[in-house]
């Protein structure tokens, strides 16, 4: 194996990637719109509820409730339906995320000293966006329950309580973006880097280029090193750009050391362009590639742990998920990330992603030496 032969493989390999003028946007900007998209899109933190208020009693009391949720600042109300057909309509059509129906009867059960009902109806279409809606008016609620009990029975009362004191470690505001955006940066990586690859060797065979490489002194082991290793240098650059992005314009904080994850992105690209390269000896036409590539991306996107955590996985669905490298690469970049853990705590995620890597780039390239033999 001459290193020479490579490099010049590598050099005309750039020249044709950045001769076309439709992959130059494809390997600068896409990755940083993705990053930016994906950072502000998958986002779960809920500021502002909209609210339905369908007051049916009138009085003091139900005034309250509207106080209430007028005084917080995540909720705001919207509508005053007067019957239960327009309350219902507003959900349907999706203009409430919320409503609250107060009864005719509710005062007077106050202040007869009996529980008095009110309805909630939310918008169950996203579940866990209802859950967390429906939390956050049963708080408002029973600060609400205080105050009336304290104006019905104004005697002080002293017991032994409970005082919790919560800290939140490594996301003190509970930003979901610290905890997507460093996900998404690995995701941005896995798709480009498995794109291209994936892309490189059917475009000689389309070219009509493969049968006179196959003709020179190159042998296949120094023809796939250098077909992959521009697209471990592109994937490796566009890794610190969107890292970059995410630390200075997202303000996701890195907490552990960079030589880490730049060891963890290397094992990570091992496994992808593995994939890649498995899918180039498969497919016939660039076509072909593209559609393969995207329907291997959705099973690694999905059984990643990204937005659907791998413990309410069926346990068949979990064993799969082993397979997976994004699983394991998602839990160094955030740890790295907001952790600051080192390899004392990570070293399980990388000794699976360099066996995952190792058996996949291996097999392929097997796969690929047979092709070309």
């Amino acid at each position: 194996m001459r290193w020479l032969r490579i490099r010049e493989l590598v050099r005309k390999e750039f020249i044709q990637l950045f001769r076309d003028k439709r992959n130059r946007p494809l390997l600068v900007v896409t990755p940083i719109i993705q990053l930016l998209i994906f950072g502000y899109v998958v986002n779960y933190d809920i500021r502002d509820i909209r609210l339905a208020l369908m007051d049916q009693a009138h009085t003091r009391e139900s005034r309250l409730v509207a106080d209430a949720f007028s005084a917080n600042r995540i909720f705001r109300i919207t509508h005053h339906p007067e019957n239960g057909a327009a309350l219902e309509q507003l959900l349907l059509e999706g203009k409430i995320d919320l409503a609250v129906k107060i009864p005719p009867n509710f005062t007077s059960e106050i202040r007869k000293g009996r529980t008095a009902p009110l309805q909630i109806l939310a918008d169950g279409s996203m579940s866990n966006m209802a859950s967390i809606r429906i939390s956050y008016t049963m708080l408002v609620l029973d600060r609400l329950n205080r105050q009336l009990i304290w104006e019905l029975h104004p005697q002080r009362m002293d017991y032994g309580r409970i005082d919790a004191r919560v800290r939140t470690w490594y996301n003190p505001n509970l930003d979901s973006q610290n905890f997507y955006v460093p996900g998404i940066v690995a995701f941005v990586v896995m798709l480009i880097s498995l794109l291209f690859t994936s892309m490189a060797i059917i475009k000689e065979k389309e070219a009509g280029t493969m049968e006179q490489l196959m003709v020179t002194p190159i042998s296949p082991v120094e023809l796939i090193l250098g077909k992959t290793i521009p697209y471990i240098l592109i994937s490796i650059a566009q890794m610190i750009i969107v890292s970059a992005i995410a630390i200075a314009w997202f303000q996701v904080p890195l907490a552990g050391s960079v030589l880490l994850l730049f060891l963890a992105a290397c094992l990570f690209l091992l496994s992808t362009l593995g994939v890649g390269l498995f899918i180039s000896t498969i497919s016939g036409t660039q076509q072909q590639a593209m559609m393969t590539t995207f329907f291997v991306l959705l099973p690694f996107f999905m059984l990643s742990g990204f937005v659907f955590p791998i413990a309410n996985m069926p346990l068949a669905v979990q064993w799969l998920t082993m397979l997976d490298p994004l699983r394991y690469f998602l839990v160094i970049i955030r740890g790295v990330f907001l952790k600051g853990v080192g390899m004392e705590i990570l070293w399980p995620q990388f000794v699976a992603m360099a066996i995952l890597g190792l058996a996949v780039f291996t097999g392929a390239v097997v796969r690929f030496r047979k092709r070309l033999d």
